[in-house]
């Protein structure tokens, strides 16, 4: 049986989450430097730095690389049934989208890629990666493998925009089916670097292969998560 947490790291924990839910602390602003909050605390940084570890593990406070702790905002919902892309679903959310594009190729597919897109060995596909924030925070780094044969000259396209508008007003293609795969995982080295957090740190990896109107296989989407970033619903109704 694990051992309960120190009385200490209790009391810190249950301070600051009091202070966050009664909006002391606001989302988005950032904590003191853990000096100051051992001090204020009058703890040890050890002590300090596991009460923080358990608050990010809860969602409440999330630590990016080389800038400190930050009170994380609220969760974006993130609806499997209803039809809408990252910016509709976060502006719908009264939140600001934004997405930088990170690089765009023709390359060889990897074989998991040429599985999932039903494609022969030595396919080549289009490879987006993109980071995508909400209220200026980076939440999502995402990779987009197209099937070249449906989207010829779409690199000369502005990929920080929508795919599924892209798709639509040039290509004449909407999504038909869509399948999901969610797993929770350790942040890959490409996502974690992306998202400034360290390697391994929890995420939230969502595969979405994606048919058109017609049934045809057209990409799949790697996403890679903060895993305090969003929370998953579906209504079937």
């Amino acid at each position: 049986m694990r051992p309960l947490p120190p009385r200490a790291v209790t009391a810190i924990c249950h301070a600051l989450q009091e202070q966050i839910e009664h909006g002391l602390l606001a989302p988005g602003c950032k904590l003191p430097a853990e000096r100051k909050l051992s001090e204020v605390f009058d703890t040890t940084r050890i002590t300090l730095r596991e009460a923080l570890v358990q608050l990010e593990a809860r969602g409440l406070i999330y630590r990016e690389e080389r800038r400190g702790w930050f009170v994380a905002p609220e969760r974006l919902t993130y609806d499997l049934i209803e039809r809408s892309h990252f910016h509709a679903m976060v502006r719908d959310q009264g939140r600001v989208p934004s997405t930088e594009l990170l690089s765009a190729r023709l390359q060889p597919a990897a074989a998991t890629i040429c599985a999932r897109l039903q494609l022969p060995a030595l396919s080549s596909v289009i490879q987006v990666c993109r980071l995508r924030r909400i209220d200026g925070r980076a939440v999502l780094y995402a990779e987009h493998y197209l099937n070249p044969e449906y989207f010829p000259g779409i690199l000369q396209h502005d990929l920080g925009q929508s795919l599924t508008e892209i798709y639509a007003q040039h290509y004449a293609i909407d999504y038909g089916r869509v399948c999901f795969e969610i797993l929770p995982t350790a942040l890959p080295l490409a996502a974690a670097t992306a998202l400034k957090v360290s390697t391994g740190s929890p995420g939230l990896h969502i595969t979405r292969v994606n048919s058109d109107q017609h049934g045809r296989l057209i990409d799949c989407d790697l996403e890679y998560w903060r895993h305090d970033a969003i929370r998953i619903r579906a209504d079937a109704g």
